[in-house]
């Protein structure tokens, strides 16, 4: 079974035990991404967020025979708990290819695509999606080594995930981007 991850963020440049077969490539599906999900080191991470306008994502082949064998891996290494029951979504290719990521994964000759599935996250709270203005003045408000990471996190994702939160923040907090 050919089965893809995509990525987004830190899985491109961090993919820890993901068992990737080969390297991220920067052609994958357009999707709604943006820095909305306050991550666990303190980071304005990028996830899929219903109010962001569609980026081109990354993928990777991975070296799993089985779909649960790949969802277990990108599971491990996002740390999601297994008593979670979202956080990894998936789609396996059967039938005639509708939607834009089933015909992505045909276009490909890929069996089944898989990618990190976490909500925007704000304030604490799972599916909350930070306005600008949230955004900006959360990260004002980190200090010491939490700023340094949000920083050096925002600065590691590609450049071809302008979006419209980077954009503002790199226009008003100044940050290299």
């Amino acid at each position: 079974m050919k089965i893809a991850c995509l990525g987004w963020g830190s899985l491109i440049w961090k993919p820890g035990e993901l068992p990737l077969a080969g390297e991220w490539h920067p052609d994958g599906p357009a999707m709604p991404v943006e820095f909305s999900r306050v991550g666990d080191g303190g980071e304005l991470a990028t996830v899929v967020c219903m109010n962001a306008p569609l980026v081109q994502v990354y993928w990777a082949l991975l070296s799993a025979d089985t779909i649960q064998q790949a969802a277990l891996s990108l599971r491990e290494r996002e740390q999601i708990p297994a008593s979670r029951e979202d956080g990894v979504g998936s789609l396996i290719l059967s039938g005639k290819p509708t939607g834009i990521l089933a015909r992505w994964v045909a276009e490909k000759k890929l069996d089944a695509v898989i990618w990190t599935a976490l909500p925007p996250r704000f304030n604490g709270l799972e599916g909350r999606i930070p306005c600008t203005e949230d955004a900006l003045a959360y990260l004002s408000s980190l200090e010491g080594e939490k700023r340094q990471h949000a920083q050096d996190y925002m600065k590691k994702v590609p450049a071809e995930f302008d979006t419209p939160y980077r954009k503002v923040i790199r226009e008003q907090l100044g940050w290299d981007c």
